[in-house]
């Protein structure tokens, strides 16, 4: 069961280089807009996962009794590690063992994005425009990054997977090919080997499987119609809440509901019964996030853009003027 969270993984960084690849690719001519690029990012992910920060502050409170076992020091400085989208490592808070466990120890995955999303300028060079100086600076600051968080390979690999759709994205030939109704068959048994032949999604053959996947899907392949329904698209825009508060329920549902002493007397179908009814509480908590956190900041990308913009540009006009 664990390789489902991995088969997530890949195919998360694969939508990310798709994504931005695409982008990049289809504004080589007029320039990317990179103040909005960036803004955009910042609105779509550090809202929501600054509340994550507060449901995580919050549990190693009660599960530390309020009582303060580190000093303060320590815990400032081991909290800014946390909110810097684990960029600078995920420890301990306050003596809480396994502090990461609260968030089902997703924010790694973040890190490596931020990373990716720095380094964009430079896939820009690769891809054929020079943005400025100072975007290309934010390209270095990326390449750095990833040696900061000592990237490994095989998490760096589906990335690429992506931007290798969005460049066969692009030709008729292949979207044909895609959108046939083999092209989804090919999808889910090869998504169905990544999970139940291999240990783990993140070695070659597994890679290799899950980027024909999503490289199909991207061209559109639409799994007989289950990846274009209306549902499909709801959870499609509540992902981002899942998956940074899935842990925060489940860490709840077994640490404070079912109590430490008895979890681990649960049989297999006590087990996935509790996951199971939980799971739609955590599908409205996720509708609700989205409605109110995370749509609110994307709605204001143009307006917080337009802003930098006129603020930059006032600023190097009094730079400018005579003196």
């Amino acid at each position: 069961m664990a390789n489902l969270g991995r088969v997530s993984v890949s195919l998360f960084f694969m939508i990310t280089g798709f994504l931005f690849s695409t982008k990049i690719i289809n504004e080589k001519y007029k320039g990317v807009d990179w103040t909005k690029l960036y803004i955009s990012r910042i609105l779509r992910l550090a809202p929501l996962y600054l509340f994550a920060m507060l449901l995580l502050f919050a549990s190693v409170a009660i599960v530390s009794n309020f009582t303060l076992a580190q000093s303060p020091t320590t815990l400032v400085l081991n909290a800014l590690r946390w909110i810097a989208f684990s960029s600078f490592g995920e420890p301990d808070l306050n003596g809480v063992e396994g502090t990461r466990l609260i968030m089902a120890g997703v924010p790694w995955t973040l890190a490596y994005e931020w990373a990716f999303y720095l380094c964009l300028p430079l896939l820009a060079v690769a891809i054929g425009t020079i943005p400025l100086l100072p975007v290309l600076i934010i390209g270095f600051i990326g390449g750095l990054d990833f040696i900061h968080i000592h990237a490994e390979p095989r998490f760096m690999a589906p990335f690429f997977s992506g931007i290798i759709a969005a460049f066969l994205c692009r030709h008729v030939w292949f979207r044909n090919i895609a959108q046939k109704k083999i092209a989804s068959v090919v999808v889910i048994a090869a998504i169905a080997m990544a999970l139940t032949l291999f240990p783990t999604s993140y070695s070659r053959i597994p890679l290799a499987l899950l980027s024909l996947s999503f490289i199909l899907i991207a061209g559109g392949a639409t799994l007989f119609g289950t990846l274009t329904s209306p549902l499909s698209r709801t959870l499609g825009e509540l992902a981002y809440s899942i998956y940074l508060l899935h842990g925060f329920f489940l860490f709840t549902l077994f640490n404070f509901a079912v109590g430490k002493q008895n979890w681990k007397s649960l049989t297999a179908l006590e087990h996935w019964s509790l996951i199971l009814l939980i799971t739609p509480i955590l599908i409205i908590a996720s509708y609700t996030t989205f409605r109110f956190i995370e749509k609110p900041a994307m709605q204001c990308t143009e307006g917080v853009s337009n802003w930098v913009r006129q603020t930059l540009f006032a600023r190097r006009g009094a730079l400018e003027e005579p003196r």
